[in-house]
């Protein structure tokens, strides 16, 4: 039997909340709609960092970041800047605070499950967001390379990196450049006989979300929303990303973020539509997920993880969309609630291809594609980790338990009764047996699954971005940049 074909479509900084399919009513979304209607959505799957390098790396490379070493979001390493000045291309990497000097592969010791694609046959592509260091040379099994310089970019300015150059590409929306190479790869790869991997990594709905990044139709259609959905509280005491609450920087927000999103959905539509003009919608596994969660006023809150100082582990920043969809193996209309995890997303992706044998020993993670098939949650058990430099979380479906190292600040939930998060309970002496048990249980297990010398708890993340490989690994003195440049 064939191996199956696969489209991956990763979004940028989108909630498990924002989809029209996951009760968000004001949210247009038909395209994301369509493919929870034709396959399955898990309720509860969560990143394994909530922030974009960390998170990308580990759906890769089934491990945490305290294993793989992408511990913040990439300020450096992502391009060699002196190249494209002596080129005499526009230069949007030199000088500022950016820390763009030389490109550093950062997972190039990792073995990444496009690896194993691409040794079984696969030809791969990828259009859009890398964010994982070195974007300018394709890595990990890819053929095709289309993405941008660095981890975000102006909607309608973007750096776009093909065939080894970067241009910038004045007046083109970036979200449909990405589609329009996802299309073209996609004549390409259905024309031959091996099996593909297509993968399509948009930056929407990242910021910015001013009207004037995003396509006026869209910013249009929700200028008069109030967007009920969505909390309306004071700012959180440890934000970082400056006032909104009480001024109208509210409604700017949630309109450019939701236009972002309906935009992005469009184009989705587009490679939906373009699978079933060839007769793949049926045997092609389409996946959406997004790299990380958002907070759009949630808990007072604008932004992830690094969306506080200390870093904050809501939910809402890290738990992510996932759809699946493939009419000719999986069920279709299915909403699953297991507790699901990124690092189980390797070995999913390895069954569902027939590779379970090449799955590495030693990660953490556990296919879920019985689930997917109707199979219960097979036996597995409902624990989910999560980091973030020096915060740690543990999670089951009752409680939630997130430690800070060094300096404490950290919070205990029943979230059977306080799914919101809004009661910290750590403290609290009926809770202490409880708390000791599940922080054990955690420390236990990053100790099996971590890297000593490069531990994020050990490392001084600050959430304002990597400047370089981490611990014994690194080339500079401060391989973090301090919380003052947070951006």
């Amino acid at each position: 039997m064939k191996k199956p074909s696969i489209v991956f479509i990763l979004s940028d900084d989108q909630g498990a909340w924002a989809m029209n399919c996951a009760g968000t009513p004001e949210l247009y979304t038909p395209n994301l709609n369509r493919i929870a209607e034709r396959g399955v959505m898990l309720e509860s799957f969560f990143c394994a960092s909530p922030v974009c390098s960390p998170a990308r790396a580990s759906l890769l490379t089934g491990k945490m970041p305290s294993a793989h070493g992408v511990l913040d979001w990439l300020r450096g390493g992502n391009v060699d800047s002196e190249r494209f000045r002596r080129q005499g291309e526009e230069n949007p990497y030199a000088g500022g605070d950016r820390g763009e000097t030389k490109p550093i592969p950062y997972l190039k010791e990792q073995r990444c499950y496009t690896d194993i694609l691409k040794e079984a046959g696969y030809r791969l592509s990828l259009s859009g967001k890398w964010h994982l260091g070195d974007s300018v040379t394709p890595q990990h099994g890819f053929d095709d390379w289309y993405t941008i310089g660095m981890g975000g970019c102006c909607y309608y300015h973007p750096d776009i990196v093909d065939h080894g150059e970067i241009t910038v590409r004045h007046g083109e929306y970036v979200t449909e450049l990405i589609t329009d190479r996802a299309l073209r790869d996609l004549d390409e790869l259905a024309a031959g006989p091996e099996p593909f991997y297509l993968a399509v990594h948009y930056t929407a709905p990242h910021s910015p979300w001013d009207a004037k990044n995003h396509p006026a139709r869209w910013i249009d259609y929700y200028d008069g929303c109030s967007f009920p959905s969505i909390p309306d509280v004071p700012d959180h005491p440890d934000i970082t990303t400056g006032p909104v609450f009480g001024t109208p920087k509210r409604h700017e927000n949630l309109r450019g973020y939701f236009a972002a999103v309906s935009a992005m959905d469009e184009q989705i539509g587009r490679i939906l539509d373009a699978l079933e003009e060839k007769g793949l919608a049926e045997e092609t596994i389409v996946i959406f997920s997004a790299d990380n969660g958002m907070n759009m006023g949630q808990h007072g809150i604008w932004g992830k993880g690094n969306g506080t100082f200390p870093m904050n582990m809501y939910d809402t920043s890290v738990k992510v969309p996932f759809l699946i969809s493939c009419p000719a193996r999986l069920p279709q209309g299915v909403r699953c609630d297991a507790l699901v995890s990124a690092y189980d997303l390797y070995p999913t992706i390895l069954e569902l291809t027939g590779l379970s044998e090449q799955f590495p020993e030693g990660l953490p993670g556990r296919s879920f594609a019985g689930s997917l098939s109707g199979g219960g949650a097979e036996d597995r058990e409902v624990v989910v980790f999560d980091e973030y430099g020096p915060v740690r979380m543990i999670r089951d479906r009752e409680w939630k338990l997130i430690v800070r190292y060094p300096y404490g600040g950290n919070e205990f939930y029943h979230l059977t009764e306080d799914p919101g998060e809004n009661r910290n309970l750590y403290g609290a002496p009926e809770y202490e047996e409880k708390i000791i048990a599940m922080r054990r249980r955690m420390e236990a297990w990053f100790v099996s699954y971590s890297d000593p010398y490069i531990a994020a708890s050990a490392q001084g993340v600050t959430g304002s971005g990597q400047l370089c490989r981490p611990g014994i690994y690194a080339d500079r003195l401060e391989p973090y940049a301090p919380l003052s440049e947070n951006s």
